[in-house]
């Protein structure tokens, strides 16, 4: 099988052919090269696997897995890692800034090593939250045959427990519903071992739009993390590559601007996180595709809300797997008009070939509902505007919370005086909860603010209080919360304008965000604002915040 691609060597080729490239040759022999190898694609497995997470903790079996799929498809694997950080452990500490951050250096070190060794294509396996658009952001900026791998989801926790319930559990405590020893019940129980955290969290709502753009084979995206299924998807993910480079198709042949409608539409029919629109555009701008902040809003009036999922509704990942999961929900999009069935896949067939043969749900399952009893008639991102937002916001409103909110502002600056305030018990309802500072350069790296959030409701006020900010949400918050509001307030937006009490109303139909504060008032307080110290001037942190763009165009740093 060593000829089998003669000529599809355009990158490798250039490394290890010809007496002046001898050098590279000595030094690939001693990593495992034979002679044979040097005439076959090199293929590079970008694994994320550590120990800092379950998310990832398994993922080096996967990466086996996907280095057999492309050597016994005839190319020669190299393995090489990159890192990840872990939101649900960094949350609600200065650790968090790194999160969104760690994006950008997953993604630029991926990128980095494929173009510097000249791997002919890639696998790249992703488990923990900002690692996978990373890995979506490197395959568009290569342009190199590639297929993205999704590291599978955890199992329930007892009692269906999940990490959200934990972060609830905490807001529990603090209301004094439940006892130490009952928290410590939750926080022993609630992660039983590996896997991405199990609602449609940002996880499992990228892995969802990942697949929903056609860079990961149907079905990667519903898999538990510890499954015969999710092993053989990354052994076959081997086997794509190989066909892949055999055919010369690349992620710009996959990712158009209708791919990125298709995941767009997935994402809103899952419930899917906030997140998703921050790292679809970031991954769009990644593949030179017009993408907008506005196209969720106009996609958005046409796609219901199907799956009853959590954070705001009933059902885990795990469950959505039991009953088939989202290739019958993509099918049904589909027959529904709502996908562009002719985009092109990493199968090398078209996104209708690849559902001509599912099947739908079993009549009596109960995780999505059928369009004429949806969870919400239209979307629930909504992109919001107004005077406290002028360059955009996105509220996540799944209709559970109502459409309209009205409340006294409570000003915080930074996540940790939200949450002290929170666990005092000093807010109630009525109250609008803003914490600002947060955003991508003011932060830096806009943190998640899924320890207030969860506090709020774990206090059961999740009905009667709304939380904005210039940071960002983890897929588990649920409740009226509004983020990436733009300006962010280290840019002088009106979010650092505002004031304990003004009176802010949050309209979901009308889809405004507006303080009650005239363009005088907003004007006198600008010129008396000044901007705080930046949080560091040395480091990834001091330099991410120097080049990074607004929350509205995806918080990129490449321009």
């Amino acid at each position: 099988m060593t000829d089998k691609l003669p000529n599809k060597r355009k990158y490798s080729s250039k490394v290890v052919d010809g007496i002046e490239q001898a050098p590279s040759r000595a030094m690939l022999h001693a990593v495992g090269f034979e002679t044979e190898d040097f005439q076959k694609v090199q293929v590079g497995i970008a694994s994320t696997w550590s120990m800092v997470t379950p998310c990832n903790m398994h993922i080096n079996t996967l990466a086996d897995a996907a280095c057999m799929g492309v050597d016994e498809s005839g190319g020669k694997s190299v393995l090489f890692n990159t890192i990840t950080v872990s939101d649900g452990i960094s949350m609600g500490t200065p650790g968090m800034r790194y999160s969104l951050v760690s994006r950008e250096i997953i993604a630029d070190s991926i990128e980095a090593v494929v173009g510097a060794q000249g791997f002919d294509g890639f696998v790249a396996l992703g488990g923990c939250d900002k690692n996978m658009p990373a890995c979506a952001m490197a395959m568009a900026r290569m342009n190199r045959p590639s297929v993205f791998v999704y590291g599978g989801t955890i199992q329930m926790g007892a009692e269906r427990r999940d990490i959200v319930s934990v972060f609830e559990a905490v807001g529990g405590r603090a209301a004094g519903s439940i006892s130490d020893n009952e928290l410590k019940v939750v926080e022993q129980t609630a992660i039983p071992g590996p896997g991405s955290c199990g609602g449609m969290y940002t996880a499992n709502s990228m892995a969802s739009a990942i697949e929903a753009l056609g860079l990961s084979l149907p079905g990667s995206s519903a898999q538990e993390a510890i499954s015969q299924q999710k092993r053989n998807d990354s052994y076959n993910a081997g086997e794509a590559v190989v066909n892949l480079i055999e055919k010369d198709i690349k992620p710009l042949d996959i990712l158009t601007r209708e791919a990125f409608e298709n995941a767009i539409t997935v994402v809103i029919a899952l419930e899917g996180s906030t997140n998703a629109v921050l790292h679809l555009l970031a991954i769009a701008h990644a593949a030179h595709v017009d993408l907008s902040i506005d196209d969720f809003t106009r996609i958005g009036k046409n796609v219901p809300v199907l799956a009853d999922m959590r954070p705001a509704g009933e059902y885990s990942m795990s469950e959505l797997i039991e009953v088939g999961g989202i290739q019958p929900l993509m099918k049904m999009l589909l027959e529904k008009g709502l996908l562009h069935g002719n985009c092109m896949t990493v199968t090398g067939k078209t996104l209708a070939e690849n559902l001509a043969s599912v099947r739908h749900y079993p009549a009596d399952q109960k995780v999505i509902r059928p369009f004429d009893n949806p969870v919400k008639p239209d979307s629930h991102l909504v992109i919001l505007y107004g005077n406290l937002a002028p360059g955009g916001a996105v509220a996540k409103i799944t209709g559970h919370e109502g459409l309209l909110f009205t409340g006294t502002a409570r000003v915080y600056h930074g996540e940790e005086a939200a949450m002290q305030a929170i666990m005092d018990r000093k807010i109630g309802k009525g109250d609008i909860v803003v914490v600002r500072y947060e955003g991508p350069k003011g932060g830096p790296g806009m943190r998640e603010m899924l320890s207030p959030t969860s506090a709020i409701n774990g206090q059961g006020l999740s009905q009667d209080v709304a939380l904005i900010t210039d940071g960002r949400f983890s897929g588990g918050s649920h409740g009226f919360v509004i983020g990436h509001v733009t300006p962010e307030a280290f840019d002088g937006g009106p979010i650092a304008l505002l004031e304990d009490g003004d009176k802010i109303t949050v309209d979901a139909e009308k889809r405004e965000i507006n303080v009650d504060v005239s363009a005088e008032q907003l004007a006198q307080r600008k010129a008396k604002w000044t901007a705080p110290e930046p949080y560091t001037d040395r480091g990834a942190l001091a330099k991410y915040a120097k080049l990074v763009s607004s929350a509205s165009t995806g918080a990129v740093t490449d321009g």
